[in-house]
């Protein structure tokens, strides 16, 4: 079996070709390039190397994660652009996982570090038993102190591996009471190698995607999208239980539709949002409260990489609380890992409160269409939001 493999879940780029047990080709670069510029480019340059077309690969096995959020999002785009061109299904790799496989028939435990900042670290811990990875840990985002007194727990020699050894190595040294040691540098990073080796076990096991349903594991929100709900936490104390933003249901129609009617001049009936409901390009999210109290919602229609707003709306006594923050954040991580790359929506012109919202989302005006809205007839402005840029790392 031949596989192509990518992993650009950290600050390493790298792409291999398997076939077998033989590799045939691995590009790997740790260097201040964006994976955008670097990617593809190492994908060419190994093809050409070894005179690869690229028609002869299997399957395409991908690090999807955890890991930086635009690495993610590159490596996935990439994977799922090239298995639509070729019709090859995807192999979704855990990117821990496939770290720990740096460390192959290594008699220590594996743990994995990967830097997640504020002192939080995408991590797991592992072994080798005859030929196998066995997961101990799976995967997942935590603090440092917390895996690393998981460690002491288990009282067992463990070796540490990752861009995160160096930014925990002095916690490390002072709180780990087991026996440990630290991979050389020809293994302690990520490396589409052992994606490959990995992507070949999942492969005899079944584990294939197709590229339609690829999307990456993230474990955790962007540092935006935690702000934003650090500061709802903070205005709904004493107020309001925790926000929750989950997807609409037919039994929230009813109310949606009624604010729905009370915000807008042409409103969509129930039976337009039943309808949206039932289609697989809308994505309709509702914010709510106490006893499940609605609070307000957003639609979204996604078409290839992206997408375009319905509509949005608050409860007028829930406004300036950050309700439609906390949706439009919600709405955007989700169409995100879709596959949305853009988000475009229309506005009234003279509804500028609502322009300086979308405004601080990232929005900017791409257009003008002419008397738009009726009841009354007025212009919309036309507002864009490149998502790629929008979130930070």
């Amino acid at each position: 079996m031949k596989l192509l493999a990518l992993d650009s879940s950290g600050l390493v780029a790298s792409v291999a070709i398997v076939e077998d047990d033989n590799m045939l080709g691995e590009y790997t670069v740790n260097y201040k390039k964006t994976h955008s510029q670097t990617l593809l480019p190492m994908l060419d340059e190994v093809a050409k190397m070894i005179e690869l077309d690229l028609n002869s690969i299997d399957a395409i096995a991908v690090a999807a994660g955890p890991g930086s959020f635009t690495g993610l999002r590159i490596g996935s785009a990439t994977a799922k652009g090239l298995g639509l061109a070729l019709d090859k299904p995807l192999i979704h790799i855990p990117t821990v996982d496939a770290i720990a496989c740096n460390l192959w028939g290594h008699q220590s435990l594996i743990c994995p570090l990967m830097d997640a900042r504020r002192q939080q670290t995408y991590t797991g811990i592992y072994e080798f038993k005859n030929g196998a990875l066995e997961i101990l840990q799976q995967q997942c985002a935590v603090g440092i102190n917390e895996i690393i007194a998981q460690i002491n727990e288990i009282n067992r020699p463990v070796t540490f591996l990752g861009d995160g050894v160096a930014v925990f190595h002095d916690y490390i040294e002072e709180n780990c009471t087991v026996a440990h040691d630290y991979a050389p540098a020809h293994m302690n990073k990520q490396r589409a190698g052992a994606v490959a080796w990995l992507g070949l076990q999942y492969a005899k096991e079944g584990k294939l995607e197709t590229a339609a349903e690829h999307c990456p594991d993230y474990l955790r929100l962007s540092q935006a999208e935690r702000e934003r709900q650090e500061m709802l936490e903070k205005q709904n104390a004493g107020k309001y239980m925790k926000i929750i933003i989950r997807e609409m249901q037919p039994e929230d129609v009813s109310a949606v539709a009624a604010l729905e009617a009370e915000c807008f001049s042409e409103p969509w009936s129930e039976q337009a949002f039943l309808d949206a409901l039932k289609q697989s390009e809308a994505m309709m999210m509702v914010a709510v409260g106490r006893g499940n109290n609605q609070m307000g919602y957003c639609g979204i229609y996604l078409s290839a990489d992206e997408g375009e707003i319905t509509n949005v709306a608050v409860r007028p006594d829930y406004r300036k609380q950050g309700i439609a923050d906390a949706i439009l954040t919600a709405v955007f991580s989700e169409a995100q890992k879709r596959g949305a790359r853009t988000i475009y929506l229309e506005v009234r012109e003279s509804n500028v409160p609502a322009q300086k919202l979308y405004e601080k989302h990232g929005f900017v005006s791409c257009g003008i269409r002419k008397n738009f809205y009726r009841k009354p007839t007025e212009n919309a402005i036309v507002m864009s939001c490149d998502l790629t840029r929008r979130i930070n790392e």
